[in-house]
């Protein structure tokens, strides 16, 4: 199975609000990827960096990557193939998953060298 990942436009940011935060409304501007999640403990954004305010916690400096799919939800393995050597080359990940795919973000001052290491691994990189 030959893994392809296309290299998504621009920069992103993890945000980070109080677990009772309402949707934040500068993170329905965007028409990339926006992802919401809460927890008991936090409510975290992940979305194009220049949207999130200067007055918000947040890591600013990532850039993603989509696996290219739809990917059927029997599919087993494809997280694992892509983190095993980004691990073993100490590359740090934060993956997030949609219905029809998974996004890897890495930051930008390594993503190169996690371009290089997925290739290296027999993954296809595009837009790198």
């Amino acid at each position: 199975m030959t893994i392809h990942l296309d290299r998504l436009p621009g920069t992103f940011a993890v945000a980070r609000l109080a677990p009772d935060a309402g949707w934040p409304h500068w993170a329905t501007w965007s028409r990339d990827v926006v992802s919401v999640t809460r927890t008991a403990s936090e409510t975290s954004v992940i979305c194009t960096a220049a949207l999130v305010p200067a007055t918000v916690q947040a890591e600013r400096d990532f850039t993603a990557f989509a696996v290219r799919g739809p990917l059927p939800f029997s599919m087993v393995g494809v997280l694992s193939a892509l983190s095993t050597p980004l691990a073993q080359a100490r590359i740090p990940l934060l993956a997030i998953s949609t219905y029809d795919t998974d996004i890897l973000l890495v930051r930008e001052g390594i993503a190169d060298a996690a371009v290089g290491t997925w290739r290296a691994a027999g993954v296809e990189v595009n837009g790198a």
